[in-house]
């Protein structure tokens, strides 16, 4: 038997067996014929028999139960699946999508009204301050939809007042995601050209994209701007070229009032002492952008003494990492097994991630590492280690906060027991 008591026959590989195996979006539909749940897929074929041919929990075989038809709609790539989803999720409000009611777990790209808008990811509880586009049902796969999309649309994320005032171009203008908007580089009539196509791909217009982008060059090559046409150019390729099969991990399905929790595990650490006495390390996870703080970890630094930091990581790091595997306890050492994380992040620079990867090397494991340290003039945060694609600086950022306000909380509560003392 499986989910919902069906059986492995003609009766339910029906649902599935014509189906394709490319990107798209899938509407199953109940005895009344209404959409009871939309989902994307990069495979839709795999991703529907996946609720027949494996047994599932209580919620999806509550789903299962009710499927009488399953309905799809093919899109050229999974970016264009899951705004697709978006759009069907706000139109049909389908009974086992996440409802309005728990509109914390939705996540809306959000343009500002400024002069140069920015695109900023907000939660549905936040008041709309512009034009939205959503829901996003994954945190995760809105963040990296994003990501892709602001290599071919560049766009600025600076407060209004300081666009055009930076002495020189920031970061991301570096790496290609800010058009120069911090430098004053960019005409906002060609900045508003970003934006728009953008809404355009957010809208799933994306074949009236193409063909608005080929006039732009076209005229473009005409008054003989050619930058302005080989810009152009190079979306027209990217667009048709989209790498984006790191975007759909696994559907979210909730029941009304459940929460919504998963995505890559992320573990930040931190050390808090002064000169050496009640020093103490930190660990917090957060799964996707979200903190799990029944996850969370606090160490009291047992053999290195002074103010040795990275010394004190090691130690954290050693003891942790007895603790591989399964459950989690509630106290650092007790002997148990935690889940390995897909990241580990720590507050410092080069001496800190070589401290880690060396027990990293010690204990066997090949897992990423980042570092974040307030650069020379504490003004910006510089980078050791590379950014996966799944995660952001700015979840990064939040975990290096977390790591720092948990590790200086235990460390404060050490020094008034031990001024009690």
């Amino acid at each position: 038997m499986l989910a919902g008591g069906l059986m492995k026959n003609n009766q339910t590989d029906r649902f599935y067996r014509n189906l394709p195996e490319s990107p798209g979006v899938y509407l199953m539909r109940d005895s009344k014929n209404r959409v009871i749940y939309v989902g994307k897929a990069i495979n839709l074929r795999r991703r529907v028999s996946s609720y027949f041919l494996r047994p599932h929990d209580t919620r999806l075989e509550k789903l299962v139960e009710e499927i009488r038809k399953i309905d799809y709609k093919k899109t050229e790539t999974a970016i264009g699946a899951l705004i697709l989803e978006a759009q069907l999720i706000k139109k049909l409000e389908p009974e086992f999508n996440i409802k309005e009611k728990d509109d914390r777990s939705f996540l809306y790209a959000e343009f500002t009204k400024e002069k140069y808008p920015r695109v900023l990811l907000k939660r549905g509880t936040e008041k709309a301050a512009g034009e939205r586009f959503g829901p996003f049902t994954s945190a995760q796969s809105a963040r990296q939809a994003l990501k892709i999309l602001r290599r071919i649309f560049p766009y600025h994320q600076h407060e209004p007042e300081k666009v055009g005032k930076f002495k020189r171009p920031c970061l991301d203008a570096e790496i290609g995601l800010c058009p120069g908007v911090c430098v004053g580089s960019i005409s906002r009539a060609d900045y508003l050209r970003n934006i728009r196509g953008l809404k355009m791909f957010l809208r799933g217009k994306h074949s009236e994209l193409l063909r608005w982008l080929n006039r732009e060059m076209k005229n473009a090559s005409k008054r003989e701007e050619f930058e302005l046409a080989e810009a152009a150019r190079k979306k027209i390729f990217a667009l048709k070229h989209i790498q984006d099969s790191v975007l759909i991990s696994k559907d979210s399905l909730l029941l009304p009032g459940q929460s919504l929790r998963g995505g890559k595990r992320i573990e930040g650490y931190d050390i808090s002492n002064i000169s050496g006495t009640s020093a103490v390390g930190s660990m917090v996870v957060f799964e996707g952008d979200r903190p799990n703080k029944s996850q969370y970890r606090k160490f009291k630094i047992k053999t290195v003494v002074g103010s040795d930091d990275t010394g004190m990581l090691e130690e954290v790091l050693g003891r942790r990492f007895k603790h591989a595997g399964g459950g989690g306890s509630s106290d650092a050492t007790v002997g148990a097994n935690w889940p390995l994380p897909d990241l580990i992040m720590v507050d410092g620079g080069v001496g800190q991630v070589g401290a880690v990867r060396k027990i990293m090397l010690r204990v066997g494991k090949r897992i990423p590492i980042v570092g974040i340290t307030k650069g020379p003039e504490r003004k910006r945060n510089d980078i050791v280690g590379e950014i996966p694609d799944w995660t952001d600086l700015e979840t990064l950022i939040r975990v290096r906060d977390e790591a720092h306000r948990f590790a200086i909380s235990y460390h404060r509560k050490l020094r008034r027991k031990s001024s009690l003392n």
